[in-house]
């Protein structure tokens, strides 16, 4: 019998998110990234959290205060701790000593500064800040109390983008910083972005990664490089023939691994394992024959500041250990340098952070599970499964009093009789016996899956009396190259056909299900898919468009990834007006007789707001049920890291629309 209340969208404000572990360097602690909710503020807050291994010792907090305090990094020598704050206003890089005390500031750069890598003697630490490249970094910003508008001037097609905004002109470079002095030495320049990903174990070189085609706006390659310390000199690893990334180095020296693809799907290319060997300069795929996509592309809309670490190297340099997305499971793999691959943590889960100690074969990870918000646990490499062992619980509270449900795996024949996964939540309290309204959600990318992982909207709305179907319909990671290309060039064809399909396959399967009272939801793609769903049938009663796509016409133009996107995924461009307008839900907007409700962020450069507004228009001057809601200062991530009251005003808008119209 269930008990307990449901998930309600004010309980964000009590739930606790926990990402990025980090070993210390003797394997004896960890620490990881707490995030919460500042009702009062209605602003997120991040600390450090401290623990050792031994299981009788509690979490000690190390850092307080109102802001954001994230991306911790040990010293090589476990003294001291690197991290990134934003107390002082902007990020910048603060060193904490293990031993206790108040951090120290670092860096004081006015445009902030991130990704702290520590040299391995400790005495350096370099990191990436933006600069334009006809200032200095050591120029300060005019701090005006009321800024002059100006003219933006645009020579680029990619002059906005919807993490950062409108492109002012300045490129992120790499610097490094003295951490007794302070003292900063700029290592890049000049009209490029670089990525700084690691440190070489000898010190002199950074492993760094650029695009340095001279026409940007036509290039979508990214390359790998050494940067020469002492030279300042780029030196090439990759060939300018895909996208990588991601590169560590072997202990030894001897190695550089990294992730990537060359392209030969586009976007949507599984991300393989490469490394690079210095004495043969010979680079190699190791994942070149197997139908496995490299990182975690599982879909979620709760932990706060994820992130993956790439390949983490064993200390003899023999192999390393990494997450691959699978089924809509990720999980924890071993492989060495021949490409012999062995699971180390697999099951129904979500593996969204880890950390390895491997001279002491132990490893963190951070799981998460549809009924498991999200939680750190020990573990041993050599152990056999069931060894788990959890090391935070800071959902305690809220889950001892609160009922999730738990879904069912479904697989059913899809179009052209290829198998789909997904998976059913059944309502809170479920009565046998009873009917229940069924929501449809479809997720976004497309190039994303869902999976074993905890979804606070799924959980809000089983909570309010709703089954949720949510499935990977083609298009979506984990199952094969094959199936997640196969929705390029082909938009509401086929994958319309297996979404289709899913709501059938459950209507029969399952009698709890009420046929007559079907809704259905979805942001970015699952925005695009809503629209298109009620352009092309009246089975759902209620719909409710998110972040959406309706005009690939406008789209092409006006999205910060736009013209080259469509390209790759509609296969046409603004000369092929006929497709694109064919692929175009707004086609079909006369057929549309389902309510549709249709909620947008004001300032999302990746699906603009246009989008929604020439829907909405189009609707009302059919005289359609519709609803627009717009949300301020929002962009494109509006239901995972925007505005708390913003994120529960948009759960809230759902659940309403669904009410009053199912």
């Amino acid at each position: 019998m269930m008990v307990g209340r449901g998930v309600e969208s004010k309980n964000l404000y009590e739930l606790k998110s926990v990402v990025n572990p980090q070993f210390s360097p003797d394997g004896q602690s960890f620490v990881y990234v707490q995030t919460t909710i500042d009702g009062e503020t209605d602003e997120y807050q991040s600390h450090i959290i401290y623990q050792t291994t031994e299981n009788d010792k509690q979490p000690v907090q190390w850092t307080f205060g109102k802001g954001k305090n994230h991306s911790p990094r040990w010293s090589p020598d476990g003294r001291e701790l690197a991290f990134v704050s934003n107390r002082s206003g902007k990020n910048q890089i603060h060193i904490l000593s293990s031993s206790g005390g108040e951090a120290r500031q670092l860096t004081f750069l006015p445009s902030g500064a991130s990704n702290p890598v520590w040299s391995p003697d400790r005495n350096k630490i370099a990191f990436t800040t933006s600069v334009k490249p006809e200032q200095s970094i050591f120029e300060k910003k005019e701090e005006n109390k009321q800024e002059k508008l100006i003219p933006l001037e645009v020579t680029n097609m990619r002059y906005k983008s919807d993490a950062s905004g409108f492109w002012q002109g300045d490129f992120k470079q790499v610097v490094m910083v003295d951490v007794k002095n302070g003292e900063l030495t700029q290592l890049t320049e000049g009209h490029r972005d670089v990525s700084l990903y690691a440190w070489s174990p000898d010190g002199k070189y950074l492993a760094v990664g650029a695009d340095l085609a001279e026409d940007a706006d036509a290039s979508y390659i990214f390359d790998v490089f050494l940067l020469d310390i002492s030279k300042k000199e780029f030196i090439s690893v990759t060939d300018s023939t895909g996208f990588f990334g991601s590169a560590t180095f072997s202990p030894d020296g001897n190695y550089l691994g990294m992730l990537g693809h060359k392209r030969e799907f586009e976007n949507a290319t599984h991300t393989k394992i490469w490394v690079y060997s210095f004495q043969t300069k010979e680079m190699k795929c190791l994942t070149a024959d197997r139908n496995l996509l490299v990182g975690d592309y599982m879909t979620g809309d709760f932990h706060q500041g994820a992130s993956s670490p790439g390949l983490l190297w064993n200390s003899n340099s023999s192999g390393f250990y990494f997450v691959a997305s699978e089924k809509g499971n990720t999980n924890l793999y071993y492989s060495d340098l021949h490409g012999g691959i062995d699971p180390v943590l697999v099951g129904e889960h979500h593996v969204y952070g880890y950390s390895i100690h491997s001279e002491s074969k132990n490893a963190l990870a951070a799981i998460s599970s549809p009924t498991e918000i999200g939680d750190l646990y020990l573990f041993s490499l050599t152990g056999k499964e069931g060894t788990l062992e959890k090391r935070t619980n800071v959902n305690e509270a809220f889950l001892s009093e609160t009922t999730l449900s738990q879904p069912v795996s479904i697989e059913f024949e899809g179009a052209d009789r290829w198998k789909v996964h997904g998976w059913l939540i059944k309502p809170v309290g479920f009565e046998k016996g009873k009917k229940y309204p069924l929501l449809l959600e479809i997720h976004g990318g497309p190039h994303m899956m869902y999976g074993n992982t905890y979804m606070n909207e799924f959980q809000i709305l089983a909570a309010k009396g709703y089954a949720v179907l949510y499935v990977n319909p083609r298009g979506s990671h984990g199952y094969s190259q094959e199936f997640v290309d196969a929705v390029r060039g082909d938009y509401g064809g086929s994958d319309y056909q297996d979404l289709m399909l899913a709501v059938d396959h459950v209507l029969e399967t399952y009698d709890f299900i009420d046929a007559s009272r079907l809704g259905v939801t979805g942001g970015s793609y699952g925005g695009f898919m809503t629209n298109w769903i009620v352009g092309h049938t009246n089975r759902f009663k209620a719909a409710v468009t998110q972040r959406s796509i309706s005009n690939w016409i406008s789209f092409y133009g006006v999205s910060d990834i736009g013209y080259y996107f469509t390209e790759w995924q509609i296969d046409a461009d603004f000369r092929d007006i006929q497709k694109l307008w064919k692929h175009s839900p707004l086609a079909y907007v006369e057929k549309v007789e389902t309510p549709l409700l249709i909620l947008h962020s004001e300032k999302d450069f990746r699906c603009p707001v246009e989008q929604a507004e020439q829907l909405f228009i189009a609707l009302k001057r059919l005289g359609k049920k519709t609803k627009f809601v717009r949300f301020p200062e929002e962009n494109h991530e509006l239901s995972r890291s925007g505005k708390p009251s913003l994120r529960k005003s948009r759960l809230d808008y759902i659940v309403v629309w669904f009410e009053e119209n199912l």
